[in-house]
């Protein structure tokens, strides 16, 4: 399909830019500061678009620093006007409750204050942004976000019901904060769309989409996580719009003829001096193909956009001469801007355990360029997105929640929000996961999973230990059990210590768990001492190694159980120079094993033969020599046979052992459900005290599942009948008790304990956030004197009163939260509550607990914390 052109209808471009802010930091609810930056993008925009021909002048507006009535005005103006194509671009700060949830535009007035009904006053929300929009007649309307978290936006779009002709392009992927760089220069992102903009030629969303991709890559930035800055886009499939057209140049003139050497009416040649004599048609092309000054700009179908040969050049030349008598120089200029271009490729959706994402983004990226991922007119087949989310949440979605996946209808069940939107391929690490799913699905399932016999690769699970720590003995690194490897290790040195990812989070992590436990009735609670740990656990393997070099010490004597691969890959992410690891090859535990499976879904057979055809293609490229290339380079195995050698035995990662022999086979469904549910269960019920903030300044985020009530009864569901709890409610700065018990301690019904926090109310005063701590401190520390249960604080604040958190003060809590050894969870209701060196970010790191803020899924990231805790479902 060829995408549309808005050349000669009535177009509207509404550029707008919030550099300056009226409510800063450190002014309560204050946005983290201006963007000097933002004034530069919106000139640069202005200046460059007109050039493209396709906005005149007077079409373009420009808006600067905007209230937010000043903006909702501008934006119904050009939505009304425009016909042809709008263009909304927007460069400032943006916010979200949490993770997966609205996107806020914070404009010039904006303040953070977070709950239901005002989370952010003064800033606009996508989705009314969306809505607005949709009353325009425009035949096309493109958007484009430059500022934090502007991925966020694409899980609102997807949800929209008027998609079809909106293309959205957003400067970085989900949940991703990032820098505005330098005052004098547009910011980092739109500095490389204008470059992209300002190019010779046609330019069309989907070639812009990939170019800004490939140029953002290039650079090398990195988001405020430090992880590689991605820009994003959506669009619906064979959608695409022209943003620009820049005339080609012509050629330069032909040089002047000879002097004539053959008398006239002999054959002659034509001007350019083509050796061959002239016959009146024009030689054939050879199809030869160049690159456009300013590099490649080949779009998302991968096309190349066929010049003529510089014979053919100059007879086309001759014959645009010609026509430019009548046609004029516009009719030159359109005649040679003409141009060949693809239609946008179909967008396959891939979703994988979070160890092999970086893997699988690259033999992604890999294909879409392949040989096989294009047509004879060398335009891409297909494009590809990778994601990841937690293994296990991923298994119980397809298993019991596939119909909410497919269309959501409550807030608690939204695997489009929790997970991603609904996969076409799914690349597990296992494929027992593939069994877990199908052994256990709902009559209702609207998911059906075709799984690949064999996998694609395969990585045994290690100990990767020091090597000051390694055994001499070749033959004592391959052993039948881990726990003869774990007890080896702390003979060699009685502090060395063991580490584990999640396993709720990443297969690898759930079968180490498996070796573990063994096979002979370990309990799980005694196994689990092995690898304790201060606070969460690390949620992938590779970041578990980029954690341990945080502290040389505990680095140079700490082991971890990771897959053998990031041996090789997982070396590059850490601040300081890490402990070079040996592999140690426990027997008892199985390997990953990334296998391929095709995810069909009910009612979805628009586009399902080309679909299809789309991921049968990637199959075979993956596991072909494609994808083997990729698992070679990235330090993966071949994935059948008994021995299974490395793919790649040139380039062997530093303290991997070529062919350990045996290596254990793949497990079971049974085997894996097992040793989750053991993993849950392993420390047998536990106890947490939740303190929640109920002072005056609390009263504009108490409302609603993402106020401080809310938060606290979505934890619950991580919580069992056998596990005891309590809430306190904090407020009040003077007196005997700064507390109040709202909900007593002990064993209740989850329905019993929503009612009591629904009963609870906000009160005009002040909280003492030191004394609360204190005092629960303390009583968490009686109640674990006899038995080791698990224990956890939660105290869920708005972070007003935290001036009573400081100095010595600070220092009380500190201490106290040493000596009680009872982990502390922060919550945090606003932005920055959890930066570095703020009390509530020292008082979890201190008590070896987990600090959450806004810049956090909320929901998530508490439910998580209460479960480890405790023995629920969630």
């Amino acid at each position: 399909m060829s995408p549309f052109d808005p050349r000669g209808k009535a177009n509207r471009a509404l550029l707008v830019g919030v550099s300056e802010y009226d409510v800063r930091r450190p002014t309560p609810h204050g946005v983290p500061g201006d963007l000097p930056a933002v004034r530069h993008n919106l000139d640069r925009l202005k200046e460059v678009l007109p050039r493209g021909r396709v906005f005149g002048a007077s079409e373009i507006t420009v808006l600067r620093s905007p209230y937010q009535h000043d903006f909702q005005r501008a934006l119904r103006a050009a939505a009304e006007e425009a016909e042809g194509l709008l263009l909304v671009y927007f460069a400032g700060h943006g916010a979200i409750p949490s993770a997966a949830d609205e996107l806020f535009l914070q404009m010039r007035g904006a303040e953070i204050y977070r709950g239901q009904d005002s989370v952010f006053p003064g800033a606009e929300m996508f989705t009314t942004v969306l809505t607005m929009l949709a009353a325009s007649d425009a035949e096309r309307i493109v958007v484009v976000l430059d500022c934090c978290f502007a991925g966020n936006a694409a899980y609102i779009w997807e949800l929209f019901q008027d998609r079809r002709r909106v293309l959205l392009l957003m400067s970085v992927q989900a949940n991703h904060r990032i820098d505005a760089g330098d005052d004098d220069t547009p910011t980092p992102f739109t500095a490389r769309l204008v470059e992209l903009l300002d190019q010779e030629g046609g330019l069309e969303f989907s070639t812009l989409a990939e170019g800004l991709r490939t140029r953002m890559r290039e650079t090398g930035l990195l988001t405020e996580r430090k992880q590689p800055w991605e820009p994003l886009s959506r669009t619906e499939p064979g959608e695409d719009v022209l943003l620009s057209a820049h005339p080609v140049p012509p050629p330069p003139p032909p040089p002047p003829p000879r002097e004539a050497t053959l008398p006239l009416g002999a054959n002659s040649r034509p001007p350019g001096g083509n050796s061959e004599p002239s016959t009146g048609t024009p030689p054939p092309s050879d199809e030869a193909s160049s690159t456009p000054p300013g590099g490649a700009r080949t779009p998302p179908g991968g096309g190349k956009h066929p010049r003529p040969s510089p014979v053919r050049r100059i007879w086309l030349v001759l014959v645009l001469v010609v026509a430019t008598l009548g046609l004029g120089s516009y009719g030159l200029t359109t005649l040679l801007a003409s141009d060949s271009s693809c239609a946008p490729p179909l967008e396959l959706r891939v979703l994988t355990d979070p160890d092999l994402e970086p893997t699988v983004t690259a033999a992604a990226d890999a294909y879409l360029t392949s040989d096989e991922n294009t047509d004879g007119d060398g335009c891409r087949r297909s494009g590809i997105t990778v994601y990841s989310a937690g293994a296990a949440d991923v298994v119980t979605a397809l298993r019991r929640q596939s119909e909410a996946w497919q269309e959501p209808h409550d807030e608690d069940t939204n695997p489009q929000r929790d997970i991603g939107p609904q996969p076409d391929i799914w690349i597990p690490a296992s494929g027992a996961d593939v069994g877990r799913v199908t052994a256990g699905q709902d009559t209702d399932n609207v998911a059906r999973l075709q799984a690949d016999e064999d996998p694609l690769a395969y990585s045994p699970i290690v100990l990767a230990v020091p090597d000051d720590l390694a055994p001499e003995s070749l033959n004592a690194r391959v052993v039948p059990r881990l726990t003869t490897l774990l007890t080896a290790l702390r003979g060699r040195d009685e502090k060395a210590q063991v580490r584990r990812p999640d396993p709720e989070f990443a297969d690898a992590a759930l079968l180490a768990t498996m070796g573990l436990y063994g096979t002979g009735g370990t309990d799980p609670a005694r196994a689990e001492r092995q690898v304790a740990q201060a606070g969460p656990p690390s949620r992938t393997a590779a970041d578990l190694l980029c954690a341990l070099p945080d502290d040389t010490a505990a680095d140079a004597r700490t082991a971890a159980l990771v897959p053998e691969f990031l041996l090789r890959t997982g070396v590059g992410c850490d601040r300081t120079t890490r402990s070079p690891r040996t592999a140690e090859y426990p027997g008892d535990v199985p390997g990953i094993e990334p296998t391929f499976v095709r995810v069909r879904w009910e009612d979805a057979d628009r586009d399902e033969s080309a679909r299809d055809k789309a991921a049968d293609r990637f199959r075979s490229w993956l596991a072909g020599d494609g994808g083997r290339a990729v698992f070679a380079r990235d330090g993966f195995r071949e994935p059948t046979g008994s021995n299974r050698p490395l793919l790649d035995t040139e380039h062997v990662a530093p303290g991997v052992l070529r062919a350990p022999s045996p290596l254990r086979e793949a497990t079971g469904r049974h085997a894996m459900d097992m040793a989750l549910e053991r993993y849950r269960g392993a420390n047998g019920p536990g106890r947490v005290l939740f303190l929640l903030d109920n002072s005056g300044s609390m009263g504009s985020l108490w409302d609603g599942p993402s106020g401080g009530p809310g938060l606290l009864k979505q934890s619950l569901g991580g919580l069992g009948d056998g596990d005891e709890y309590g809430v306190w409610t904090v407020s009040g700065t003077t007196g005997d008790r700064r507390h109040e018990t709202l909900l007593p301690f002990g064993r209740r019904q989850r329905r019993d304990a929503e009612r009591a926090v629904d009963g609870a109310k906000v009160k005009d005063a002040q909280a003492d956030p030191h004394a609360a701590l204190l005092a629960a401190l303390d009583d968490m520390r009686r109640r674990g004197t006899d038995d080791d249960r698990p224990q956890l604080i939660v105290y869920v604040t708005d972070d007003e009163d935290d001036d009573r958190l400081t100095g010595g003060d600070l220092d009380d809590v500190l201490d106290r939260a040493r000596s009680a050894k009872v982990p502390v969870t922060m919550v945090s209701l606003v932005s920055g509550g959890c930066d570095r060196g703020e009390p509530d970010a020292r008082i979890s790191g201190t008590s070896g607990g987990r600090c959450l803020d806004a810049d956090d899924d909320l929901g998530a990231g508490l439910t998580d914390e209460v479960a480890r805790t405790g023995t629920g479902e969630d």
